[in-house]
């Protein structure tokens, strides 16, 4: 007969213990006000639209450069060595990179375009290339099957040139960089 007290009595202190700990870990309106200021505080933003314009300028520059650095290093430099065409060693390969390239540079382009729109003159200069980017959503499909690289190899490097043209000529020049693995397999 004791032992099933004892029980009831730890299983009873063990309640309490939690309610008692879940009333006071936020249960009411100030733990959540707490840990939305916390979060706040946590993730700096910029104050100023110059910092702002900077920021965008930054991550339009970073994020370009990874598109144009994926494109020339799997797409536009296996094309050029002939890496692409049918009984070539290694095509397949250098397709599906070249597939994953693609999805890659498409992606950043995206990420981009929208970091051009915290700048006006970016903004301005990126704009017009809005359906040139979206017209590359397809194609790395057709990349990783082998489907008329010619044309989609010249796609992708007219889009990359354009957009590093935008960028100089809004005063953010973009230089190529060439994503790790892990950043392309990533996405």
């Amino acid at each position: 007969m004791p032992l099933p007290i004892r029980r009831l009595i730890v299983a009873l202190t063990l309640s309490c213990a939690l309610i008692a700990g879940a009333t006071a870990c936020g249960g009411g309106s100030g733990g959540r006000d707490t840990a939305a200021v916390a979060q706040m505080a946590a993730t700096p933003s910029p104050t100023t639209s110059a910092q702002k314009q900077k920021f965008a300028k930054t991550r339009f520059v970073a994020n370009a450069g990874l598109a144009a650095g994926a494109t020339y290093q799997w797409i536009v430099k296996p094309w050029k060595a002939g890496k692409f065409k049918k009984g070539a060693k290694g095509r397949r390969l250098a397709l599906v990179k070249a597939g994953l390239a693609g999805v890659f540079a498409y992606n950043r382009l995206k990420a981009a375009s929208k970091n051009a729109e915290g700048d006006p003159a970016l903004s301005k200069a990126v704009a017009p290339l809005a359906a040139g980017i979206a017209a590359l959503k397809g194609l790395p499909a057709k990349l990783r099957k082998g489907d008329s690289t010619d044309s989609v190899v010249h796609s992708f490097d007219d889009v990359i040139n354009q957009v590093k043209a935008a960028g100089k000529s809004a005063g953010a020049e973009v230089k190529d960089k060439v994503p790790s693995a892990s950043q392309l397999s990533g996405g």
